[in-house]
């Protein structure tokens, strides 16, 4: 009798080397949230347009990107994640050429809209690792994986900066095309080849219409409410068509066969509050990554800014992108020695610990560069824990999506922090030099709002049911693997 294509497929890995080639994709992936940051002052000169329209280029990657998130986890599990990867690779690469050769903004627009179609590769990576690797490779793969979300985004401000100043923003993009291309056939080549999908039912295309227009109608509101006025009718509407929409599409999720969101699953004390933490800590992690980059760049008159140049202020901050991949063996040995809970509330403590203290030291440049790296740490652990969580509360032909729809939750905490930070930052201001600019109260109450829901993060990760092992897990035989092989 032959061996089943999963057993197959994992006697092929070769760890290191699938490790860091997923790492490095999710990586590429992950720096799209920042890319064109460095240029947001110079896009309405470069598009000749007003800042409200070349605002869409950093908008629509969030929209798309959270859309298409659960999509990818879906399809994943229906016709192999493999497939599913080098499919959003080819959208990253498409995306990229489009932005380098557009000379208008709607160009520009749907070109950022391709590159976030490629945000379900991080969720589509944590679950391949956990499937082909052995078990006691998996939780600090898991971890990097998971934390190259915020290591891209680290990583991808001084980096893009640096191109930009030196060369061109079409270089830029340029240089992602090539890193996307060698991407597509370093996978193609390099990953195991993929096994059929184990969820072989007719995709929920209602689900996913109604997700995706439902988390349309709350993410644009909370990302463009401070432009558009919070209780203008547009606002208010889009919340009210959000709840509205939302709740039948949990009718719909409850009652279809094939639903793209298991809702029953998800509403589990170990998922639910997982997610749950997991917004809390993508609000806490976005906000440290808003708040400090200001306070480097702030003018020194001010008596609590740096007076950094965009460059300057990026390289500053770049280790902490360091920090969260040196955490990830760390955070590995405290959940195989206490369990992921643990190690998530360590995370989620460690950045209000880190939040607290650059309230204190907010004028010091090198207390800010600390603290940054220290709340680097924290989301290291934190990220790492959570998909270790997830996967191993769902069956096992729901891997993928369950963790899509645990970074679609980090998103909706970055996108509420950018949201709340904003109105923060933009309501409590000084003026220097006939410009208003942020005060140190406005930072104060920043970083006070960051310790909060880190600390309340921590709390919430406590609550967490914890899991026994099994003696099957202790063999090294998951329940999910003979299902897998059996597909």
């Amino acid at each position: 009798m032959s061996e089943p294509a999963f057993v197959r497929a994992r006697k092929s890995v070769r760890p290191n080397v699938l490790v860091g080639l997923l790492a490095v994709t999710g990586t590429v992936v992950a720096m799209m949230q920042t890319l064109v940051v460095p240029l947001v002052a110079s896009l309405p000169k470069i598009f000749h347009a007003p800042a409200s329209d070349t605002s869409w280029i950093i908008t629509i990657t969030l929209l798309v990107g959270a859309v298409s998130t659960p999509v990818a986890g879906k399809l994943a599990d229906m016709y192999g994640k493999k497939r599913m990867l080098l499919a959003c690779l080819i959208p990253l690469i498409m995306g990229s050429v489009l932005c380098a050769l557009a000379t208008t903004v709607p160009v520009m627009v749907a070109g950022r809209g391709l590159q976030g179609m490629a945000m379900g590769i991080i969720p589509l990576g944590i679950s391949m690792l956990h499937d082909l690797l052995p078990e006691d490779r998996r939780p600090a793969a898991i971890s990097l994986m998971s934390s190259s979300l915020g290591i891209g985004g680290a990583i991808g401000l001084p980096f893009s900066a640096a191109v930009a100043q030196f060369a061109s923003w079409r270089m830029l993009l340029w240089l992602i095309v090539a890193f996307a291309a060698v991407m597509f056939v370093l996978v193609a080549w390099l990953v195991p080849p993929p096994s059929r999908g184990i969820d072989r039912r007719r995709f929920d295309f209602v689900g996913a219409v109604g997700l995706g227009c439902g988390l349309i109608a709350l993410l644009l509101p909370i990302s463009r409410g401070a432009e558009w006025g919070w209780t203008s009718t547009l606002v208010v509407g889009l919340f009210a068509a959000a709840v509205v929409i939302l709740l039948v599409w949990a009718w719909w999720e409850l009652r279809a066969s094939a639903p793209l969101v298991d809702l029953r699953a998800t509403g589990k004390p170990v998922v639910l509050l997982t997610n749950l933490t997991s917004i809390l800590v993508g609000f806490a992690m976005y906000s440290q990554m808003l708040i400090i980059p200001q306070l480097l760049q702030m003018p020194a008159a001010t008596g609590y800014g740096q007076g950094l140049s965009m460059l300057a202020m990026g390289l500053w901050i770049a280790p902490g992108g360091l920090a969260m991949s040196i955490m990830s063996p760390v955070g590995a040995r405290i959940t195989k020695r206490f369990g992921p809970k643990i190690t998530l509330a360590i995370g989620a403590t460690v950045l209000a610990v880190a939040y607290a203290t650059l309230a204190l030291v907010m004028s010091s440049l090198a207390g800010l560069v600390i603290g940054a790296f220290v709340a680097s740490c924290g989301v290291g652990l934190a990220y790492g824990a959570m998909p270790t969580l997830i996967l191993g509360a769902v069956p096992a032909h729901e891997k993928a999506s369950a963790n899509g729809l645990n970074t679609l939750m980090r998103s909706i905490g970055t996108s509420t922090s950018s949201a709340v930070i904003g109105v923060v930052l933009a309501n409590l201001t000084i003026s220097v030099g006939g410009y208003q600019v942020p005060s140190a109260t406005g930072f104060l109450v920043s970083f006070l709002i960051g310790c909060g829901v880190a600390a309340l993060a921590a709390v919430l990760a406590l609550v967490i049911p914890a899991r026994k092992p099994t003696r099957r897990r202790v063999e090294g035989a998951l329940p999910e693997e003979s299902q897998l092989a059996a597909a």
